[in-house]
């Protein structure tokens, strides 16, 4: 009876350490705030001053990661960002299970900037319109990991500047900053309520706007050209739509040329289109290539 007595409260034991090792403690955060995760968005945003950093989450015992971790304790000692040592579960409660590297850092969230206030004013002038200026636009791209990547890929490509449609569109989230693997961190994104007035705008001032699609066959009363044919020599806006729906009809009459990506072979009903966010960096390469070599 004494074995006995003393195997049910062992087993007692082990459930409940077990049931408190599934509770993660609480972290209250402080109001209005986001957790961002992983190595890079972290200790991009620690190294600018585009957000307020409340405190950085670390992992316990980081063992080959250590120096990376001392790193980011350095960093924030010089912002001032108090550090707290967690256990994973800690970190994975605070980032809902997303990948987070064993960092998570507590900020305030990064909003769009808007055009208005940002536009230079000799942005339209003849100077101007001899620089081979890209911008990249996106309409209605709700995906956080395409998004991501498209950030990614505009500012590694060299894209001056990157517009996204207010309507529909996702929110610059932690995830779209992991996504873009830091880039969004240092790389501004403006955001515009009225598309169309845009374009038509940027078209007075004397900018070209070239939309992209699949195929040829989707787009009416727009030249469609091979983005390996696409020669530039003014300022450009590449319009890109939503991975399900392309660019809306409005936008592409809106275009004075469409880009595709040609096909390196017959392609199989149902796989004869690429990710948006591949897609595009198949072209941004072709057209910034361009903008490269003239430079030289």
């Amino acid at each position: 009876a004494h074995r006995e007595s003393w195997s049910w409260r062992e087993g007692d034991s082990l459930r409940a350490r077990k049931s408190l090792e599934g509770k993660p403690l609480s972290i209250r955060r402080t109001k209005g705030s986001e957790i961002l995760f992983g190595v890079a968005p972290c200790s991009l945003a620690l190294s600018q001053s585009r957000r307020d950093l409340f405190r950085l989450f670390l992992k316990e015992s980081s063992g080959s990661r250590r120096l990376v971790m001392s790193e980011f304790v350095l960093q924030a000692m010089a912002r001032g960002v108090p550090v707290h040592h967690v256990k994973r579960r800690e970190l994975d409660a605070l980032c809902r299970g997303q990948v987070h590297q064993g960092v998570c850092l507590e900020a305030t969230p990064l909003g769009f900037k808007s055009l208005e206030e940002a536009e230079k004013p000799n942005l339209g002038d003849e100077e101007s319109l001899n620089q081979q200026l890209i911008w990249l636009v996106l309409e209605q791209i709700q995906d956080p990991m395409n998004l991501g990547a498209l950030l990614r890929s505009a500012y590694f490509l060299g894209v001056d500047r990157v517009v996204t449609s207010q309507r529909n569109s996702c929110p610059l989230t932690p995830t779209v900053s992991k996504a873009s693997s830091g880039a969004m961190e240092v790389f501004d994104v403006y955001s515009t309520d009225d598309l169309c007035s845009f374009l038509k705008a940027k078209t007075a001032e004397g900018w070209e706007v070239v939309g992209t699609v699949s195929t040829p066959e989707d787009v009416e009363n727009v030249p469609v050209i091979s983005c390996l044919e696409f020669q530039w020599n003014k300022p450009i806006l590449v319009v890109i739509g939503s991975e399900g729906d392309g660019l809306s009809l409005e936008t592409q009459l809106l275009c004075h040329r469409m880009l595709t990506v040609p096909p390196g072979r017959a392609l199989h009903p149902g796989i004869e289109s690429l990710n948006v966010s591949v897609a595009t960096g198949i072209l941004l390469h072709s057209i910034c290539s361009q903008k490269l070599k003239h430079s030289d």
